[in-house]
């Protein structure tokens, strides 16, 4: 079973850019649909964004949608999620999330492997 590990994550000023990245451990994600999620304190776990196998469709949440881009490098076996344009909403700590099937998806049930989450700050 893959498991993803996140970086990438840090501090950044409101309106600001953050790029974090996901590479697996042990294998690779070939054949495999990823998504990211976050979590703020006292939240539920909540969808970001998905890529399915090997990167023809992409899902978005509305609340990031036009200011997040979720991305995979093959070759490299890597999944990325550019965040553009950050708001006091988005500070969380993002996970990484494999899914054993090439079908991208929003429900984070569906998601078999977790990474330990890399947390974003956003500061004004």
């Amino acid at each position: 079973q893959v498991q993803p590990v996140e970086s990438g994550g840090g501090l950044v000023q409101l309106g600001g850019s953050l790029k974090l990245s996901c590479a697996p451990s042990g294998r690779t994600f070939s054949g495999v649909a990823m998504g990211w999620f976050r979590q703020a304190p006292g939240e539920e776990r909540e969808f970001v964004a998905a890529i399915s196998w090997p990167g023809g469709t992409t899902y978005y949440a509305d609340s990031v949608k036009g200011r997040f881009t979720i991305s995979r490098d093959n070759a490299k076996s890597t999944v990325s999620l550019q965040m553009n344009s950050l708001k006091p909403e988005d500070p969380a700590v993002y996970y990484c999330a494999a899914r054993r099937s090439s079908l991208a998806s929003t429900n984070p049930r569906s998601y078999d492997s977790w990474g330990q989450g890399t947390q974003v700050t956003v500061s004004s």
